[in-house]
């Protein structure tokens, strides 16, 4: 099970942090990542995180965004910052065991998937 936390509403430029929970995993290897979705558009992958810290940025948010673990509390982050209007979606962390290779945006090797967490840029 995965649930996301810390969304909300702020205004442009500002920071925002968000949370994703875990349990119930015992996956060795595996890719963490951190997709959206805004209004009328498709679903993106925004971060990916394995399990040796290699990451992975879409090119809108490589210098803002950061992905980051605490595998011993089996939590992932999301630290955006200088957030724009267009950082507005529902966000949504996903997870698949990995079993080498570069971590994937493919949406359809991600096993499992949080309900989602609203972001508000205004």
């Amino acid at each position: 099970q995965l649930v996301e936390s810390g969304g909300g509403s702020v205004q442009a430029g500002g920071p925002l942090r968000l949370s994703c929970a875990a349990s119930g995993f015992t996956y060795s290897s595996y890719c963490m990542g951190w997709f959206r979705q805004a209004p009328g558009k498709e679903r993106e992958g925004v971060a990916v995180i394995d399990s040796d810290a290699y990451t992975k940025y879409a090119d809108s948010v490589k210098g803002r965004f950061a992905i980051s673990q605490d595998n011993a509390r089996l939590m992932w982050y999301l630290q955006m910052n200088s957030l724009k209007p267009e950082d507005t979606a529902m966000y949504y962390c996903a997870l698949y065991e990995a079993y080498g290779g570069k971590c994937s945006f493919r949406e359809d090797f991600y096993d499992y998937w949080g309900p989602g967490t609203q972001v508000t840029v205004s």
